[in-house]
């Protein structure tokens, strides 16, 4: 098949009011197009992977793709190695991590979305993996993965249903942006885009933008963190180079 990377990374499975993947089902629609016609999902993230594979499959099939659940192919790295798209889940980040180290499929989600250009889409713990580490991840490690080293289809770290501090909580933890300025203390660590639920990123090749109903938090290492709206480019970030003045 061959062709530039394609990844649409979504914050949140669920935006507040609607129904799973509903705030975003136009994105997918225009991400995979007309030439996917089935979707491989990964549902490692939660325990009970057949309800997982029924709601997944449920959104997919009224947005007329076919859907195949890689817990229920008796060969998963072959599931991925035939995928014509990839859709990996929410839940918990790291046991999501260890199944992929566990069944082997780093390395090969990593080439066919890399070298082979088939569509990547991510939610939640699904775009946590796909980013360089989940070491921005919010969840509990709940199990212990071989690696915190994930997919690497983006040279950045991601967080997902980035919160904003609330000025009039008297909860006395950590805020968010706390959390990330400490992983920012730790010595050459990447950029991290915080991204609000009901965004995305939408990559592809060596483009990248903001995209959906909400905007985002970037935090580069011994730099203030910026805003950013809806359609900001962030193609800067899948590159080396410095970036432009935020």
């Amino acid at each position: 098949m061959g062709g530039p990377r394609r990844l649409l990374l979504v914050s949140n499975s669920t935006l507040h009011g609607g129904g799973y993947l509903g705030h975003c089902q136009q994105h997918i629609q225009s991400f995979l197009g007309q030439k996917v016609k089935r979707v491989l999902f990964i549902p490692y993230a939660l325990h009970d992977r057949d309800a997982y594979a029924r709601t997944a499959r449920e959104k997919f099939e009224s947005l007329g793709y076919g859907l195949d659940s890689i817990h229920e192919s008796c060969d998963p790295v072959e599931a991925v190695r035939k995928s014509e798209a990839i859709f990996i889940g929410g839940g918990n980040t790291f046991r999501l991590l260890k199944a992929l180290y566990d069944n082997s499929l780093i390395h090969e989600i990593r080439k066919r979305v890399l070298e082979d250009g088939i569509p990547y889409m991510g939610s939640s713990a699904g775009t946590n993996v796909a980013t360089i580490s989940i070491n921005t991840t919010n969840d509990m490690p709940i199990v212990y993965p071989p690696s915190l080293q994930a997919l690497g289809l983006v040279p950045f770290n991601i967080n997902p249903h980035y919160l904003d501090p609330d000025v009039k909580s008297t909860h006395m933890g950590e805020t968010r942006e706390e959390r990330i300025r400490q992983y920012h203390e730790e010595p050459n660590t990447p950029p991290v885009l915080g991204l609000r639920e009901g965004a995305m990123l939408l990559v592809e090749g060596d483009k990248a933008t903001l995209q959906g109903l909400t905007g985002a938090r970037l935090f580069l290492r011994g730099k203030k963190p910026t805003e950013h709206e809806p359609g900001t480019d962030f193609s800067f970030l899948l590159t080396d180079s410095n970036p432009p003045n935020l």
